[in-house]
């Protein structure tokens, strides 16, 4: 008999990803978040229902979306596309009809076989090193759903990473935990003010879970965007290395540096806040700071 924790809303699959944790990975993307990180790259991950992007460079105006809205979102005039996305129930149907690609669709529920299917798919490369990662969004925001991908990938044989800005109840992560075999975990600003307000959330439950997580064995890497303007000064670099020498089973520090491949989906989105472009960091800049960090705390640091 199947339950609502076999299925669950998805925003891609991603195959041969290298940067998700250990060896060659296919990565899972979860929707739902409680974060609004200002430098976010995956803003379509926000909602856990799905939703439509409108690629406007793409569309030739045909009307065809119009005549499939059954909700009325979409209209033609004067040559223009109009778009009312607070019409859209994501239902596709203008995704379906669009010639162009004008219109894509961000999420589709899938289940956990479906999922655990595809990526055995990549089985092959997983017999000297890799598995499955599960992020997001926040892969916890479906702690269910996720818990039951973890069980289902490690009864496959997969290593298993999550992902995790570690922003939700602690009995969750304690439920995924004999699944997985690295945590990927957030550590994205110094300070809980500063964090709220980049953020939206305070920083006191991600902490107290890092450290819940430390103590139950759990192997940890730590995952530091490196934003400028908000987060590449020695206040955060300090943190990084506080927050290391508390961690017992912290493998290695991972300093990610912003892109702002974000902006663009903020506006197919139709998300009009934190759309402004950042200049991405420079690598000379980043790799004196892994340096400092690797040196101060003795853990490998690496810039991805």
């Amino acid at each position: 008999m199947q339950n609502s924790h076999d299925f669950g809303t998805i925003f891609d699959i991603q195959h041969f990803s290298v940067s998700d944790g250990p060896g060659i990975r296919t990565t899972v993307f979860l929707k739902g978040c409680p974060l609004r990180c200002q430098w976010c790259h995956n803003p379509e991950s926000y909602l856990p229902s799905s939703q439509v992007m409108f690629y406007a460079e793409k569309c030739k105006v045909c009307g065809a979306c119009e005549e499939a809205c059954p909700a009325g979102c979409h209209s033609i005039s004067g040559g223009v596309h109009r778009f009312n996305r607070d019409a859209c129930t994501g239902c596709s149907q203008c995704v379906q009809r669009c010639p162009t690609g004008a219109l894509q669709q961000a999420g589709r529920t899938m289940s956990v076989d479906d999922v655990i299917a595809e990526v055995m798919e990549d089985t092959f490369f997983y017999e000297h090193s890799g598995g499955l990662t599960l992020s997001g969004g926040e892969p916890m925001f479906q702690p269910g759903f996720a818990i039951s991908l973890a069980k289902a990938a490690k009864g496959n044989g997969l290593h298993v990473c999550l992902e995790t800005s570690g922003f939700c109840k602690s009995e969750y992560l304690q439920q995924i935990f004999p699944y997985v075999d690295l945590f990927l975990y957030d550590y994205k600003l110094t300070g809980s003010e500063k964090h709220k307000a980049y953020t939206g959330v305070s920083q006191e439950l991600i902490l107290q879970n890092l450290l819940l997580l430390d103590a139950m064995g759990g192997q940890i890497v730590l995952r530091c965007p490196m934003i400028p303007g908000r987060n590449i000064d020695d206040e955060h670099i300090g943190g990084i290395c506080r927050i290391a020498g508390q961690l017992n089973h912290l493998t290695a520090i991972h300093l990610e540096p912003y892109h702002n491949i974000g902006v663009s989906k903020r506006e197919r989105l139709g998300i009009s806040e934190n759309s402004q472009m950042i200049e991405p960091p420079d690598r000379q800049v980043l790799q004196s700071i892994a340096e400092a960090i690797q040196t101060e705390t003795g853990i490998n640091t690496i810039i991805l």
